[in-house]
């Protein structure tokens, strides 16, 4: 089971995964309205340049926006819970020695100490995402079970890593539906909501584009309001 899983298995995720990633991204600039954005962005290529940019650099720091600020409890759930999510997975010891005797290289890796906290502090802020949805009827309207699916399928690993990683139970047992539950996480990713993992990065880039050059924010030295 194990080889089948990080052999063929595995191979097949990642394949799903990259094509997917680059099929969405593709749909998303051919679904670009043509008199609407394409012919101003390519008018305006620097002023647009740098609205993206701001666009993705404001929202990717804590309390760097309106809305962050405004959301205080909520921003500091959403950053702890997305920093243990893409740090851990990829700079995890574990995971590097694996990179290093497969492909021949690997990056650089935090302890296991580190990989420990940020994997507790990541299902914590998962689990007060989750009563927070609950608790607040705005939030809890809009909630569908296919949201705490998503939820399920981005904290599966990290729970069952966490398990196999400390010899909890049966460390095979763990092991195996670890690698299976990222497994699922990449394939999901292309065809779900967790495709923001890549269509965040364009949103937001469109979004500082329309600002920056249908607003003209650049020009009249303003920041984004919203």
């Amino acid at each position: 089971m194990y080889e089948f899983v990080t052999g063929p298995l595995a191979w097949l995720s990642f394949t799903i995964f990259f094509a997917g990633v680059i099929v969405r991204a593709v749909q998303y600039i051919k679904g670009l309205d043509w008199q609407l954005d394409r012919v101003a962005y390519m008018e305006y290529k620097m002023q647009g340049f740098k609205g993206a940019m701001r666009s993705i650099f404001l929202w990717l720091v804590p309390y760097g926006t309106h809305s962050w600020r405004y959301y205080k409890f909520f921003t500091l759930l959403f950053f702890t819970f997305h920093i243990g999510l893409l740090v851990t997975p990829v700079f995890l010891q574990a995971h590097n020695i694996l990179l290093q005797e497969r492909f021949g290289f690997s990056l650089w890796s935090i302890s296991d100490a580190t990989a420990d906290f940020l994997t507790i502090a990541m299902l914590a802020a998962a689990l007060l995402i989750v009563l927070r949805r609950i608790a607040l009827p705005e939030v809890r309207i809009i909630t569908t079970r296919y949201d705490y699916l998503m939820l399920a399928i981005a904290v599966a690993p990290f729970i069952t890593g966490f398990f196999a990683m400390h010899h909890i139970g049966n460390y095979k047992f763990w092991l195996i539906l670890h690698i299976l539950s990222g497994e699922i996480m990449l394939v999901a990713i292309p065809f779900t909501k967790l495709s923001h993992f890549v269509l965040y990065f364009m949103s937001r880039a469109q979004l500082g584009m329309d600002f920056a050059i249908k607003r003209g924010d650049i020009k009249r030295g303003k920041g984004m309001a919203w």
